[in-house]
């Protein structure tokens, strides 16, 4: 099936949104407005609407109207350049910030030109047309030319209607998914509770202590442009490597550092790494150095335990990630522009039990065997999430090539795609 193909300006109003000024952080026409942060790839995000001074003419511009897309402009991840989502009046008189870019047509029907943002943005198509370093941006002009299909407006409707009813049955998958990811984290929490439970029922023959007496607390190098270069380039560990009981080493970065320095800050195996910096639910992720990546240090994105000799490292690890999930660390954070921050400071005089370690002994074991088949469990529901992400990009992939017919040949269509 052909369709014309136009750039995006030919046939719809594309405008970027008011830039932020502190002179209208505050005034006498506060409106709502949206941002970056509202668009989700399930819709629009709207728990946390901001607002600021805009006149009367300026909203004659930046108001948005049901019907109106819009996409993120620009983002720090490749993969949520683009990133679209419908605006069909939830708030009255709300604006959009230059975080965003506004797409508004009288010649498409809203929903298809929505599906086929997102089937851009989620297949990393918007990306090769970004620019910039660190943070992507798309640009109004280069989202202006964009190559866009224009099939007769009751064809529109057609295949929005064939691709909303495939993608309402992966919808519903995900929220299962969701749902079951969200009762195995809560069964790590009552795990790591149980082994490890209130300082107010230790055992008898637990030592109450705090992590300052239990170990050796340190937070890492601090990074530096200086450093970006030199005759001793090493590897070092920085938030981004650290998961809970995980240590990516996928994208592990290097700087400079003299001899003495790095002797220093370099891991050795038993080290238990903690996020010194993230959202305030992970706060505290941990994760036990075992000697991978070899000879790397760490910067002061991260904080170092180094246990005691009466302290088993593995049995510390399940203490951090036990305070992690009880939102211990979080009580103990300073929240800056929504990032927590938990300091070797602070972190020092969090309670931390001594049991015999024997008994840690017989901790670690306990735990191992119960995590692990929790893990097991999540890594079913990675493996269906990644597959459900492939039927999708299938589904939109079927739809916009004009494949997809509302019948049973859909589906060899689809898993053709995926499979692709």
């Amino acid at each position: 099936m052909t369709w014309p193909i136009v750039p995006l300006t030919d046939i719809a109003e594309v405008r970027l949104g008011r830039q932020r000024s502190p002179k209208n952080h505050s005034g006498d026409q506060m409106r709502p407005y949206l941002r970056a942060a509202n668009v989700g790839w399930s819709g629009l995000l709207l728990d946390d609407v901001k607002t600021m001074n805009f006149s009367d003419a300026e909203m004659d511009t930046y108001r948005l109207r049901p019907g109106d897309i819009v996409l993120s402009e620009a983002s720090g991840s490749p993969g949520e350049v683009g990133k679209p989502a419908l605006w069909t009046g939830e708030i009255d008189n709300c604006a959009f910030q230059n975080t965003l870019i506004r797409v508004r047509s009288s010649a498409h029907e809203p929903r298809f030109l929505l599906h086929y943002f997102r089937y851009i943005a989620l297949t990393g198509g918007f990306l090769p047309s970004s620019r910039g370093v660190g943070i992507n941006h798309l640009g109004r002009a280069r989202l202006a030319s964009w190559p866009t299909p224009v099939p007769e407006l009751p064809e529109q409707k057609r295949i929005v209607e064939i691709l909303e009813d495939h993608l309402s049955r992966l919808d519903a998958a995900a929220e299962y998914m969701a749902a079951s990811r969200r009762r195995l984290t809560a069964m790590k929490k009552a795990t790591l509770l149980e082994l490890i439970p209130d300082q107010s029922r230790y055992p008898r023959d637990w030592i109450p202590s705090t992590v300052a007496e239990a170990g050796t607390v340190e937070l890492g190098r601090q990074r530096h442009p200086d450093w970006h270069t030199g005759s001793n380039m090493q590897p070092y560990l920085r938030v981004a490597n650290v998961f809970e009981d995980r240590i990516d080493t996928t994208d592990v970065k290097e700087m400079h550092w003299d001899a003495d320095t790095f002797e220093r800050f370099r891991l050795r195996p038993g080290d238990v790494l903690l996020n010194e910096g993230q959202t305030p639910e992970l706060l505290g992720r941990p994760a036990l150095y075992r000697g991978v990546p070899a000879n790397v240090a760490f910067t002061n994105s991260l904080i170092r335990f180094k246990a005691n000799p009466d302290v088993l490292p593995e049995f510390a690890l399940l203490v951090f990630r036990r305070h992690m999930h009880a939102g211990r660390f979080k009580r103990e954070s300073r929240i800056t522009t929504n990032i927590a921050h938990l300091s070797a400071t602070r972190l020092k005089p969090i309670e931390f039990p001594i049991p015999p370690l024997e008994t840690q002994r017989k901790i670690v074991e306990s735990a191992a065997s119960r995590l692990a088949r929790i893990s097991r469990l999540e890594g079913s529901i990675d493996h269906a999430h990644a597959r459900g992400a492939a039927l999708r990009r299938a589904v939109l992939a079927a739809a916009f090539s004009g494949r997809l017919k509302g019948d049973r040949t859909d589906d060899e269509v689809i898993e053709e795609l995926a499979h692709a």
